[in-house]
């Protein structure tokens, strides 16, 4: 995995377009005044964790004895689940704001800093934690993407309007069930070298 693919694959879980419109639904009783600095210090938050998980889940992973070809087929089928959720978007009507301010749960954890960019980041140390360097850049990268979307959720809700949204997350899911169904195969496909250099 190359530093550009591991960003893209962080940026697509991270899916800043579909977390548009329960950011907004999530920062609706916040003074329109305040909401950029609510989303900085939301980012911010999400970001430390997400790097803390990254230089941290390799020992958690070795305490549970789990190997590679497990966790990169696992990883595939998280993914994959990821993406047909973008793929098939669910109702969020559920998602109603909160009368205080927004401190890091819902809009840090898990709306940026969910499951399935922590899973992602689990498995992309994983595989080469020599690389950790040019992990961490790719993780910054789709950071900083997803966080300039996010501060952009008013602007670009009145653009692309809920359709616009929908279609966009929708041919994000496309890209990541690609992505995890080749996550998939690799993982089977190195159990099979294991199973055959074991026998």
């Amino acid at each position: 995995m190359t530093l550009i693919s591991a960003a893209l694959l962080l940026f697509l879980v991270m899916d800043p377009l579909g977390n548009i419109p329960l950011f907004l639904t999530a920062l609706k009783n916040v003074s329109p005044a305040r909401r950029l600095r609510v989303i900085v210090r939301e980012l911010l938050i999400a970001l430390l964790v997400m790097v803390t998980f990254l230089f941290s889940g390799q020992a958690f992973l070795s305490a549970l004895h789990i190997s590679e070809p497990a966790l990169t087929a696992t990883g595939g089928v998280i993914l994959f689940l990821i993406a047909l959720k973008m793929i098939f978007p669910q109702d969020n009507s559920s998602h109603k704001a909160t009368e205080e301010e927004p401190f890091i749960v819902p809009l840090a954890i898990p709306y940026i800093a969910g499951p399935s960019a922590l899973a992602t980041l689990l498995l992309i140390m994983n595989g080469e934690p020599e690389r950790w360097a040019e992990w961490l850049t790719a993780l910054i990268i789709a950071w900083l993407v997803s966080g300039l979307i996010l501060m952009s959720a008013g602007p670009l809700a009145k653009i692309l309007r809920n359709r616009g949204l929908i279609a966009i997350e929708r041919l994000m899911g496309m890209v990541l069930v690609a992505i995890a169904i080749q996550m998939l195969m690799d993982g089977i496909a190195k159990f099979i070298i294991q199973l055959s250099v074991g026998a």
